[in-house]
């Protein structure tokens, strides 16, 4: 048995320990997008069951994938400065154990999709599972600078997944809330790899300050934020969003826009301050659109629950 896998920590595990390894934070990020995604899908209210049930669930599996991510990359945490500390990392969780809550997260998960939600949440709940525990964290995560981007989709589903929790099917105006998610993750992920290059350097992790340098990866930020921007702008031209929404996306871009602009320009505290914005600006567009949906209500998209 390699090193690696041996828990060397003589402290016990926690529940501090186990909760860190499910990345709280991100998951309850990804939880406010499909509550929202729930929303949206209605011009009524969404039954409590269905949000409650639904988005655990969805929680549960992103935990899973998150655990496995730790599991995955014990050898990189144990370099990177930003992730040494980690249970995994530093022993006080082994890999089996670690193994273990991620294969009872998983089919906890699952389960209450497939029981209480629908089987179309479960499936593309899975695969997103499959896509961010497997395909970039074992595969893409190592192998190519686009690796965010390709990688980014997973990660955006969540507003489809409570889109389809609550009315058991795929929507045009449910793929655009993917989309905003998909175009904010690049911006959002180099704006922290370019502060922790050296990192990702000593790590031999590709990402795209590392392979391409610090402005080139500026230039993109900025390309990809104005992505953003005119994506962000589809919810009110298709009709699903109305003009509180418009004013939001567009305010929200611009000071988007100018942060990504201060990384240009060379400002050393301006990737830090994009990538901390960039958290805010997610959730706020997301908060905005929900308020648009009930306070300016527009025709109503879908009939409601299936």
């Amino acid at each position: 048995m390699s090193e690696s896998a041996v828990n060397t920590s003589k402290e016990a595990p926690t529940w501090g320990d186990y909760y860190e390894l499910t990345k709280p934070n991100v998951v309850y990020l990804m939880l406010l997008t499909s509550a929202i995604g729930m929303f949206m899908a209605t011009t009524g209210a969404v039954p409590l069951d269905i949000l409650i049930l639904a988005n655990v669930g969805i929680g549960l599996c992103a935990a899973c994938g998150a655990v496995i991510n730790h599991l995955v990359d014990q050898r990189i945490d144990t370099i990177m400065a930003r992730t040494h500390n980690r249970p995994v990392a530093q022993g006080r969780i082994t890999q089996k154990q670690a193994g273990v809550f991620a294969a009872i997260l998983g089919v906890v998960g699952m389960a209450i999709l497939l029981i209480f939600i629908n089987q179309l949440t479960a499936w593309l709940t899975l695969f997103s599972l499959i896509g961010y525990a497997g395909i970039y964290t074992l595969w893409l995560k190592r192998a190519t600078p686009q690796n965010i981007v390709i990688g980014g989709l997973p990660g955006a589903a969540p507003p489809l997944l409570g889109w389809t929790a609550l009315t058991g099917e795929i929507h045009g105006h449910a793929l655009l809330l993917v989309l905003i998610v998909f175009a904010w993750t690049p911006p959002h992920f180099w704006a922290l790899a370019i502060n922790r290059k050296d990192d990702y350097a000593k790590a031999a992790i590709p990402m795209l300050p590392v392979t391409h340098g610090v402005e080139y990866t500026a230039l993109h930020i900025m390309l990809y934020t104005l992505v953003l921007i005119a994506i962000s702008l589809l919810p009110f031209a298709t009709g699903l969003s109305n003009v509180l929404y418009l004013a939001g996306a567009v305010i929200l871009g611009v000071i988007h826009l100018y942060y990504s602009l201060q990384i240009m320009r060379g400002d050393p505290k301006a990737p830090m301050a994009t990538f901390k914005f960039s958290l805010v600006y997610l959730m706020a567009i997301y908060l905005i659109m929900l308020l648009d949906h009930y306070l300016m209500p527009l025709t109503p998209i879908v009939g409601g629950a299936a």
